[in-house]
């Protein structure tokens, strides 16, 4: 006698996400997420620091977190304060620096740290899709923080939290992307930081930092000290390994003083970030940061040129570009009443993957014509048919870029 099929449906918890498709291959013109340059990644020297450091300290693998404490392996938090007093401006040690399974595992545990339902955060209008969705999920309400060129807009904040504070409501913290912000690119004056930190003891919020794409600068572009740098006491610092030298490596890091740094510790439950990823990027990293990243960022800064100039070539005035300082990413303009969640899938049936304006903003009513191209995997002939083609798209769907207005080609 056959037993009746078990029906899982019946026991899933509410609030899940969507179930997922099978992974598929990359389409030809992928120009999202967070990826690298696939020949950048400095496989011997990797292979080098690995068997260094296994030969040296491969027997501490039998023991939970190397046996040395869930803040992480010495070596790369060492390497970690040494790099953010020698470019950032720090003042730090070993005990203020926690490693992490990425940035985003330093995103949760600070959100969880300080978020409660119906708390407000505040966020840059443009902002990290995945920060956005982490703190909503945790019934914040997040305000949008107007930017410009140089990053926050100081006096519409202050205007912002003086309106905030005449209803009663103290945001619990500023969440800043200061240094090569996310989708924008832009880097904070030095002035403005000062600026910012000055409201934040004013207002008493706290300041959230993400400086994950800060170390892609382009060759004489140079940022002001970092925000925690400026002042410890009101700032939590995080950054990343995954754009400096490889996401699938999965190490993150957060800076904090003690006070915050225990209270963070309780909540990094997952028994230890990878020991060997932690080994061998400290190990490489402590010979060859500096020469890693010279070489990447000029690697970079090239395929930036080479979208910037495909996106001129096929868009031609249709097309408004923020002018990235570093980093991975372009964000674009088109011409208002595009909206590009609408260019999603026909663009998709072409192979081309992009991010939505929307997606990467607080609210989808000051971004609906927005896009953002990611230029780092993709090699420069990739970049200019992959451009072509979307630009193909969007006059099939829109009327936009006239094509009069564009290089003819046959």
């Amino acid at each position: 006698m056959d037993s009746p099929a078990f029906d899982y449906g019946k026991l899933y918890s509410d609030g899940l996400p969507d179930p997922a498709g099978k992974w598929a291959p990359f389409p030809p013109y992928y120009f999202i997420g967070g990826n690298n340059d696939p020949e950048q990644v400095p496989v011997e020297g990797l292979i080098e620091a690995a068997t260094t450091v296994l030969r040296r300290e491969g027997s501490k693998l039998a023991i939970y977190n190397l046996g040395l404490g869930p803040q992480g392996y010495p070596g790369l938090r060492q390497f970690v304060a040494d790099r953010a007093n020698r470019l950032r401006g720090f003042s730090v040690g070993i005990d203020d620096v926690m490693i992490t399974t990425g940035s985003g595992q330093g995103l949760d545990m600070i959100a969880r740290l300080l978020i409660s339902p119906g708390d407000t955060i505040l966020c840059e209008e443009f902002s990290y899709q995945s920060a956005i969705n982490r703190y909503r999920k945790l019934g914040a309400n997040v305000e949008g923080m107007t930017l410009d060129g140089d990053g926050i807009v100081i006096e519409a904040l202050a205007a912002q939290l003086a309106a905030l504070k005449a209803k009663g409501i103290t945001p619990k913290f500023i969440y800043t992307i200061p240094t090569i912000q996310n989708p924008t690119a832009t880097i904070m004056p030095l002035d403005r930081r000062l600026a910012l930190i000055k409201l934040a003891h004013e207002y008493n919020v706290a300041i959230f930092e993400d400086e994950c794409y800060a170390d892609l600068l382009w060759e004489g572009v140079e940022a002001p000290p970092a925000l925690y740098a400026l002042d410890p006491s009101c700032v939590i610092h995080i950054g990343s390994f995954s754009k400096s030298l490889a996401p699938a490596l999965r190490l993150g890091y957060v800076i904090a003083g003690w006070e915050i740094m225990r209270r963070l510790l309780p909540l990094k439950g997952d028994s230890g970030t990878g020991a060997l990823d932690q080994m061998v990027v400290a190990e490489y990293f402590s010979k060859h940061f500096d020469s890693h990243l010279k070489h990447l960022n000029g690697v970079l800064h090239d395929k930036l040129k080479a979208m910037v100039e495909a996106v001129e070539r096929e868009f031609g005035a249709s097309a408004e570009m923020w002018a990235p300082k570093g980093g991975i990413f372009l964000w674009i303009k088109l011409p208002d009443g595009i909206d590009t969640r609408k260019l999603l899938k026909p663009a998709a049936e072409r192979g081309i993957i992009f991010n939505e304006g929307p997606a990467w903003a607080v609210s989808p009513d000051n971004s609906t014509s927005h896009l953002r191209l990611c230029f780092a995997m993709p090699d420069k002939k990739t970049i200019a048919d992959g451009v072509a083609a979307f630009a193909q798209v969007c006059y099939e769907q829109t009327g936009i870029p006239v094509r009069s207005a564009n290089v003819q080609r046959g």
